[in-house]
């Protein structure tokens, strides 16, 4: 349990018994937990964050129940929610798949969205926290590109986060039609944050449209060539210091291409590379080299 955790653990069992510094204490509880996602970033033992971070999530959503409107925590949730999502649900039924376990990557599958989903209602809370109303406009899903012209550049990392965990929602519920219909919105947001702030995490919002670009047609205004330009842009934005942006690349563009020698040679790089070579970013490199790893030990069912 990281130091920030033991703080609001501390706090939760004495501020029942405070009055007057009740509001005070809730509020410094909830800005240390929102604070305290690094911690996890740079671990180096994934099974460890996936059994911690449940409980870290059901932490912020009680405190959320105190204070609704904290934007750090509405944040955090979303972002949490979303990576722990991602991570260590949707992976494990990406693969349970390709092993043939087709009942265990269903529930997998469906549990992910039902994450994702509850992802994108704090992101939208937050969104609706700076700018009175506009999670509702936002669902509506019309004049999306007025709309959003009143986000600005601080509202990057939920406009992220909530495009994310919607888009996810997407994938893992693709016979659910009303939600698949609802992409466009997802993405209206996500290209709002591109907008905004194009560097925003390292060049996040590039590495979310090399997977995106992949799926789209060059006359729907993705393809290959858009990738590419994407995946330059988070490697130069990463320093080469983020190795999830070639794994999108080989899983994504390589794998329709079916250029087996060169989705060979970039993953056997990805797992050449110190994971840790930028601390903050150790985590997500060690999940990025076991998919490296996984997506070459299953590379006959990938290419003909």
């Amino acid at each position: 349990m990281n130091r920030p955790h033991l703080f609001l653990f501390s706090l939760i069992v004495t501020v029942p018994a405070l009055s007057g510094c009740r509001s005070v204490a809730l509020s410094a509880a909830s800005d240390a937990v929102a604070q305290s996602g690094s911690t996890y970033a740079s671990d180096d033992d994934p099974e460890l964050v996936r059994d911690a971070v449940p409980f870290g999530l059901k932490t912020m959503e009680g405190l959320l129940s105190e204070s609704p409107r904290h934007e750090g925590l509405l944040t955090a949730t979303a972002s949490g929610f979303t990576q722990y999502g991602y991570a260590f649900v949707q992976q494990p039924a990406e693969l349970a798949d390709l092993d043939g376990k087709l009942d265990f990557a269903k529930a997998g599958r469906a549990r992910a969205k039902k994450l994702f989903l509850r992802a994108r209602e704090y992101g939208l809370r937050g969104l609706d926290v700076r700018h009175h109303g506009l999670a509702d406009r936002i669902r509506a899903g019309r004049d999306l590109d007025k709309v959003l012209s009143e986000a600005r550049k601080g509202d990057v990392p939920l406009l992220y986060w909530t495009a994310s965990a919607w888009t996810l929602a997407i994938v893992n519920g693709k016979a659910d039609i009303a939600l698949v219909a609802e992409l466009p919105v997802a993405i209206a947001l996500m290209n709002r944050a591109l907008a905004l702030d194009e560097s925003w995490s390292e060049g996040a919002i590039h590495e979310f449209f090399i997977s995106y670009d992949a799926t789209r047609s060059a006359a729907e205004g993705g393809g290959p060539e858009r990738a590419k330009a994407h995946l330059d842009r988070a490697l130069a934005l990463s320093m080469n210091k983020k190795l999830g942006p070639l794994v999108a690349w080989a899983e994504g563009v390589l794998v329709q291409r079916q250029d087996r020698t060169e989705f060979t040679r970039v993953l056997e790089e990805v797992l050449r590379a110190d994971p840790g070579a930028e601390p903050k970013n150790r985590l997500a490199n060690i999940l990025a080299q076991r998919r490296a790893r996984a997506l070459l030990d299953h590379a006959d069912d990938l290419f003909l």
